[in-house]
């Protein structure tokens, strides 16, 4: 039955001005089983040296009864990790602070983790680094397959990165990469961004996408679902049509949620359900 296989995850990136429980809090109550831990430091801090005790999230998990299914690192310039450092000890404390994002996944039970191809310098030969992208996503991949962690790889947008800002771009690196336990993470914004569908995303890369970041989109990505154009019933569809089984997750940034985040969330939530109940009965 359509939607059966699907649910709802909560994303904490527009609760930067509230505390970590008031959104584990306010994401049960709007009715989300699971949450996406982004990791800011103001919720949870992490680098290549030391990160928080990842036992805060899965209390917090218990105590509002829901699931932790994804870990999100910044890792977008100035952040910790880019994919694609150049030196051996930015490398090196690139690696690391994935080691222990996977770490954190492994240890909270979530078993998945959002990576990206980092970014290169304007001022070098794209395809250097590239190919450090390529290499640094080979170890990390190995080091997730060993404990149990699922990393998934999403596109950026155009002034995010000069590597992967379209599904032809993360086509091109999955096969230069050439490792099955790198999945794709479908992010509606980036995909607009680059002029890119959700059934031309299923069409490349079909069971591969194992995780959505599903947001609405007007003049600009990322908003709560109800205030940008897009037809949420009919992404819907699309998913259906792809066959997708995974979650959900409603990666909400905009600035104008920080005041009252929960409101979002609870808008997010309604407007799914409304959209799922049109299209099982359009579908079924």
């Amino acid at each position: 039955m359509i939607g059966d296989s699907w649910y709802i995850a909560a994303m904490n990136c527009h609760y930067r001005f509230f505390s970590l429980e008031s959104f584990f809090k306010d994401a049960s109550a709007a009715g989300y089983p699971a949450v996406e831990v982004w990791c800011g430091p103001m919720h949870f801090a992490l680098d290549w040296a030391r990160h928080d005790d990842p036992q805060v999230l899965t209390e917090l998990a218990n105590r509002y009864g829901v699931k932790i299914i994804g870990i999100c690192p910044e890792q977008t310039n100035p952040k910790p990790a880019n994919m694609a450092s150049r030196g051996e000890e930015a490398q090196e404390r690139t690696f690391a602070t994935f080691k222990n994002v996977i770490d954190i996944a492994r240890d909270t039970q979530a078993g998945k983790i959002v990576v990206t191809s980092g970014w290169g310098y304007l001022d070098e030969p794209r395809e250097d680094a590239w190919e450090r992208s390529v290499q640094m996503l080979r170890r990390v991949v190995s080091y997730a397959a060993e404990q149990g962690v699922t990393p998934a790889i999403e596109a950026l947008q155009c002034d995010e990165t000069n590597l992967v800002r379209s599904a032809e771009e993360l086509e091109q690196l999955l096969d230069d990469v050439h490792d099955e336990h790198l999945a794709v993470c479908l992010d509606l914004g980036a995909a607009w961004r680059a002029g890119d569908s959700i059934d031309g995303y299923f069409k490349r890369f079909g069971e591969r996408v194992q995780h959505l970041h599903f947001s609405d989109i007007g003049a600009e990505s990322h908003l709560a679902w109800g205030d940008g154009s897009r037809d949420m019933a009919a992404d819907l569809a699309a998913l259906e049509r792809g066959g997708y089984t995974g979650p959900i997750s409603f990666e909400i940034v905009n600035s104008r949620y920080h005041t009252d985040p929960a409101t979002a969330l609870v808008q997010s939530a309604r407007q799914y359900e409304k959209a799922l109940d049109t299209v099982k009965e359009v579908y079924q």
